[in-house]
């Protein structure tokens, strides 16, 4: 049982880069992993669960590039921003976690070093396509097939404050995830209104 009694983190609560410590793990304070490791779907997330998973591997990337020195050509401060970071980056946090853990044998390690070298040459393949950089960001371009309404035109934007940013880009998905399970759910309500069987037994 987890006795510690730190809030959990939320958005507004993330610790900033001042409060990293060398004895920091990146997996969480006195988290509790359940079960087996599982593929993080990013569509399938509940907003709760968005929420947490954007929480730790913000946390976790956090750790990565100060770790091991990662120039914004493989992590950029804006990688929350980019799909194709987002994706890579918690695939690489997965299997970080699994080759950790404390049932794995040995030699796991090294194996995540091998593929954390070709992840690298990946990321760096992704932010040069993407354009985000150190001090500026703009989405990452899209191609329109024939057939399609152009690709809506990109701009660059100044970075100021990554964190501040980060903590709104947050609020918004978890809020948009939200607000499409309460759509949902309200779908769903109409439909067994429409099939109400004390309805249907008070017309016959």
């Amino acid at each position: 049982m987890n006795d510690d009694t730190t809030p959990p983190q939320t958005p507004e609560t993330e610790p900033g880069a001042e409060e990293w410590e060398d004895g920091f793990d990146p997996a969480g304070p006195g988290d509790d992993l359940p079960g087996p490791l599982r593929p993080v779907n990013w569509n399938l997330l509940l907003s709760h669960d968005l929420e947490q998973e954007w929480l730790a591997l913000n946390r976790w990337v956090e750790w990565l590039r100060r770790t091991y020195a990662l120039p914004p050509s493989v992590i950029p401060p804006y990688w929350h921003r980019h799909p194709e970071l987002q994706w890579e980056l918690s695939a690489l946090h997965l299997h970080w976690l699994a080759a950790y853990d404390p049932e794995q044998n040995a030699s796991a390690a090294i194996g995540w070093h091998r593929d954390f070298a070709a992840a690298r040459q990946r990321l760096r393949d992704w932010v040069a396509a993407s354009g985000t950089r150190l001090d500026r960001d703009r989405p990452s371009r899209q191609t329109a097939w024939p057939g399609e309404p152009p690709a809506p035109a990109v701009e660059d934007t100044p970075i100021t404050d990554r964190r501040e940013d980060f903590v709104a880009f947050v609020i918004g998905q978890v809020n948009k995830r939200k607000a499409a399970e309460d759509a949902f759910f309200a779908h769903l309500d109409d439909a067994d209104l429409d099939t109400d069987p004390d309805a249907d037994a008070e017309e016959g």
